[in-house]
């Protein structure tokens, strides 16, 4: 098989997608060689474009919008190059490394649950859905880079999928009531005692702390679930992952750093401690870097560096 780059203009929309709407995603993709690096941007933004639809059209407009999203990833799959950017990009990717289809239709299946506007009454409904939109996202990933361990590692993967998603969730709670969403499931709220009025007018209450310091917590042990994985993905891909898991992780920490209100800021880790956490895996990822040339290991800190803001 002749390995060819997609266009030029997929390649440049792909990764203009990745680095506007996931500064930490992108960061880690950059830590990738080339071939992998352009196939990751392939897959994530594929991802984007289907979440674009659902977050910026009405549930009429959506509904219609998805299913071509869907009928272009499907045809992808089966080789067709097609006419859109995403399309010719993910057909690319798809081709060259071997990422699972079924992983697609679960991201499909998340989609449609977010088109039907579901509110999770329990923390096992949240998860199926951050399963779906995220969790699988892993499996995406995975063959890119390659791995060992099977099944473990892939269960790892979706782990660490999973805690990002939640970690977007928890950031996000604000941001995502003003668009008349709450994705905190019912029980946990009645549990703690927090009043979903009370989140709408900025609210910031010791039952609402108590709440998010939970779902923190299980975010963070899905994150160490995750990181076993990470010794079993191969070479570069693996610091890839590392430095996105610890900088998805260290949203936690800004969260709980501004008194867990995520009603009316977002929590920002800073450019600088980004630098810093991507500095500290160069040291931990050892044996993922004693695989490459020292060079290549400078490289990704000047690219890194220039990509801060």
């Amino acid at each position: 098989m002749t390995h060819t780059p997609p266009p030029d203009a997929a390649l440049n929309w792909c990764r203009e997608v990745t680095r506007v709407h996931s500064h930490t995603f992108y960061r880690g993709s950059l830590l990738y060689p080339a071939g992998q690096r352009e196939a990751v941007w392939a897959v994530y933004a594929a991802c984007r474009a289907g979440d674009d639809i659902v977050d910026g059209l009405p549930p009429e407009q959506a509904a219609p919008e998805l299913a071509r999203w869907w009928a272009q990833v499907q045809a992808a799959f089966a080789g067709e190059e097609g006419e859109s950017d995403m399309q010719r990009a993910l057909a690319w990717a798809v081709a060259r490394y071997p990422v699972p289809l079924p992983a697609f239709a679960e991201l499909h299946a998340g989609f449609q649950m977010d088109l039907r506007g579901a509110h999770y009454r329990t923390l096992d409904d949240l998860l199926v859905y951050c399963r779906r939109v995220a969790g699988v996202v892993g499996f995406m990933i995975a063959p890119i880079g390659g791995y060992r361990g099977g099944d473990s590692t892939l269960a790892a993967a979706l782990s660490l999928g999973q805690a990002m998603q939640l970690t977007n969730i928890l950031r996000d709670v604000g941001e995502d009531l003003r668009r008349g969403r709450l994705y905190l499931p019912a029980e946990l709220l009645n549990e703690y005692g927090v009043d979903v009025e009370g989140l709408r007018a900025g609210r910031v209450t010791p039952e609402y702390r108590a709440l998010l310091r939970h779902l923190c917590g299980l975010a963070r042990d899905g994150y160490a679930h995750g990181q076993t994985g990470i010794p079993q993905l191969a070479g570069r891909a693996r610091f890839g992952v590392a430095v996105a898991s610890r900088l998805y992780a260290a949203i936690l920490d800004e969260l709980a750093g501004g008194d867990y209100d995520n009603l009316n800021r977002r929590a920002v880790v800073p450019g600088r401690r980004k630098a810093w956490l991507t500095v500290q895996e160069l040291g931990r990822q050892g044996t993922a870097l004693d695989l490459c040339p020292i060079n290549w290991a400078s490289r990704q800190v000047v690219r890194l560096r220039d990509a801060l803001p």
